[in-house]
């Protein structure tokens, strides 16, 4: 493929990875350039590591933008490619804070269904992969922000608010706001382990 200015690509770091099933949507959003350019953008497909947006601006593979798209927060992207008024943007590994929230305690592998809820939306069915007194891993629908507040409801229990801590792939660390009393706690482990 011969680069010009009317198609440039970046290529992937690791060309057997192929890129993730998206979903058509039809979202309005925006794209902050690094020099404070602000670009309207429509974004018409979506995964959970990039979509590709329709804009009047041509941005150059390679750049890094922050997408923002209405009512649902933002994240750092990379511009994979652009081609006419169309672009693919893969989203940016945020730094994962774990070196800086340390564990508390050792996290017990489980396998269940939460109801996760942002403050902005209805709640979602998503799977939970581990948990501990202070938090748990689970999957998300919607990309989380990092810091963002969330709501997780476990079957018996109250909704806890929870911060998110860490975003990667398709999943996210929630530390609970508060921690979940070690006989509660005991009794959810055991409500789990009998399934």
């Amino acid at each position: 493929m011969t680069s010009s200015a009317a198609e440039q690509r970046v290529k992937p770091s690791n060309p057997l990875m192929k890129r993730r099933e998206r979903r058509e949507v039809e979202l309005r959003a925006y794209v902050v350039r690094g020099s404070d350019e602000i670009v309207d953008v429509r974004v018409l497909d979506l995964s959970y590591d990039g979509c590709r947006i329709e804009t009047h601006s041509s941005l150059p593979a390679g750049e890094v933008v922050k997408l923002s798209v209405l009512g649902r927060g933002a994240i750092r992207a990379r511009v994979r490619w652009c081609k006419g008024r169309k672009a693919g943007l893969s989203f940016e590994a945020e730094l994962s804070p774990r070196t800086q929230w340390p564990r508390r305690a050792q996290r017990v592998s489980v396998s269940t269904e939460v109801l996760l809820r942002r403050s902005t939306t209805l709640g979602y069915r998503v799977r939970v992969f581990d948990a501990s007194r202070y938090g748990c891993k689970c999957e998300f629908i919607e990309r989380p922000r990092m810091n963002e507040r969330v709501w997780v409801k476990f079957e018996g229990l109250e909704a806890l608010e929870t911060e998110v801590c860490w975003v990667e792939d398709s999943s996210c660390g929630l530390r609970f706001a508060n921690p979940i009393h070690p006989a509660v706690f005991d009794m959810l482990l055991h409500r789990l382990t009998m399934r």
